[in-house]
């Protein structure tokens, strides 16, 4: 019983760590042991926890008085 309920506490907290957003105005690069895979586009994505990094690149344009 105790032993369940740690397994399901594993579980969640490594599908929580795999769950990723990109908003609208952004992509994202998975990285996966330091290499380049793919260009995200904008979604709901699962990488792998501990394997995959994914950084995301704002497309925003920024304006400044000058």
């Amino acid at each position: 019983m105790y032993i369940g309920g740690v397994v399901l506490a594993l579980v969640l907290l490594l599908v929580a760590m795999a769950i990723r957003i990109i908003k609208q105005y952004e992509r994202g690069v998975l990285f996966r042991f330091g290499r380049v895979q793919e260009v995200l586009e904008p979604g709901f994505r699962l990488i792998i926890p501990f394997v995959d990094v994914l950084h995301r690149v704002s497309l925003r344009i920024v304006t400044l008085p000058i």
